[in-house]
């Protein structure tokens, strides 16, 4: 029996081929960065308003800059079907 697979094990090599990170530290990153850009809109929103308006930012500021953080972050990608999985391959 094989060992699972980690879902970024790609990811986390080549970090550790490229940078001086091992793979318990690269491992460690990559689920740092999944975990920030996991966080629900409604929860990013108010986290980052909170942070902003504690640095004396003014509402005016800060709605604009949010919109634009939130066209810049990634978004997860929809649950897709075996059966879709298979259509977006064969057509």
């Amino acid at each position: 029996m094989s060992t699972p697979r980690h879902p970024y094990e790609d990811l986390i090599a080549h970090l550790t081929r490229t940078s001086p990170l091992g793979p318990g530290e690269a491992a460690r990153v990559v689920a740092d960065v999944v975990a920030y850009f996991s966080e629900p809109v409604e929860e990013f929103v108010r986290r980052r308003h909170g942070e902003l308006k504690s640095r004396g930012h003014t509402n005016d500021e800060i709605f604009p800059r949010i919109a634009a953080e939130l066209r810049g972050r990634p978004v997860a990608a929809p649950e897709l079907s075996l059966r879709q999985l298979r259509r977006i391959v064969y057509g």
